[in-house]
């Protein structure tokens, strides 16, 4: 079926795993969070994506890939004026051709404070 991927970083509170394997297929989901102890990485929009998509980078290394492989992201923001600072770092992570990609405005996330989520879907090769 599936396998969890241990990635190192501090596993979610909740009945939740981050990061899985199903075949040759990776299922991941970031929030801006200290990679060691889990607590929220408190800043502005720029601070919090670049420490989410730093968690995304270190998955997808312990999957076996990298942000090469990433070929879906879902982009969970809590203020539509964050997509631009978002996109700013986005482009640090991600180089043409970029995944294909939605990015939805929420009214909240469920950890206080946390601005952003990614959800990455990779494929890799086998």
């Amino acid at each position: 079926m599936f396998d969890p991927i241990d990635t190192g970083i501090a596993p979610p509170k909740g009945p939740v795993t981050a990061t899985l394997r199903a075949g040759n297929m990776v299922y991941s989901a970031h929030i801006p969070k200290d990679p060691l102890t889990g607590a929220i990485v408190e800043g502005n929009i720029e601070t919090q994506a670049r420490q989410a998509l730093r968690n995304l980078e270190q998955a997808m290394r312990a999957a076996g890939g990298s942000l090469a492989n990433v070929v879906h992201m879902a982009i969970y923001l809590v203020d539509q004026a964050d997509a631009g600072g978002m996109n700013a770092v986005y482009t640090e992570f991600f180089k043409p051709p970029y995944p294909c990609r939605a990015t939805v405005v929420v009214k909240a996330l469920l950890s206080p404070g946390v601005r952003i989520e990614f959800v990455a879907t990779a494929v890799l090769e086998i």
